[in-house]
């Protein structure tokens, strides 16, 4: 694989790729629930495989590639404990000896929150490319498309939530849901998701501006 002209190298890419697999394989031994490991870890099994099989026809920047790495590493976290379990809290305690909940006022188990938002702040970057590469938007539409890409991602992944709970109900519907009993949950984690994208999208717009003036 050779290097693209603006692409990450392809020794950046198997790096990534290499250390994604070690990580999805240490943290598929004993997740607290197998069922909900196998079904958080369709969506990579998709998405991972579509990357790889498109290197050559379609590169990312390093950063974009990056940035969705991390996201997918706290991904796995997630699906190992379940996304309504990660035991954050405990392991803040550990290091400080104090509640990190207790601290900022917070009554449930935020992981899922924060990885809704990172979600996207961290997809944001490969959208804009993805855009910039396929189907070059003009003026206003740069910024917003990715964003109404993001958006809509996370629309269908909760549908999809929604469907697996009805279909296999029980725990592990309840654990797959990982609603905490919030009856908004889904709404909230998409505003999430809305609100990181805007935040991204932000910051690559005055990065852009920065380099025209320069």
């Amino acid at each position: 694989m050779d290097r693209g002209s603006h692409g990450a190298s392809a020794r950046f890419g198997l790096i990534l790729l290499a250390l994604f697999a070690l990580a999805t394989a240490a943290l598929g031994i004993a997740p607290r629930y197998r069922q909900d490991w196998l079904l958080e870890n369709i969506v990579v099994l998709v998405a991972v495989p579509l990357l790889v099989t498109g290197w050559r026809r379609l590169r990312f920047s390093r950063g974009a590639y990056l940035a969705l790495f991390v996201f997918l590493l706290l991904h796995e976290v997630g699906a190992h404990y379940t996304y309504s379990e990660v035991p954050y809290d405990e392991a803040f305690a550990r290091l400080t000896g104090h509640s990190l909940n207790g601290l900022l006022g917070l009554h449930r188990n935020h992981f899922d929150r924060a990885v809704h938002f990172l979600y996207g702040v961290l997809v944001t970057p490969m959208a804009v490319e993805l855009f910039a590469h396929r189907a070059p938007p003009r003026g206003i539409w740069r910024w917003i498309l990715p964003v109404c890409f993001v958006m809509s991602h996370s629309v269908v992944y909760e549908l999809v939530e929604w469907l697996a709970a009805l279909r296999f109900g029980g725990d592990l519907g309840t654990a797959y849901l990982g609603t905490q009993g919030d009856p908004w949950d889904a709404q909230q984690d998409m505003a999430l998701a809305a609100l990181g994208s805007v935040l991204s999208m932000t910051v690559l717009a005055l990065r852009a501006g920065r380099a025209r003036a320069d």
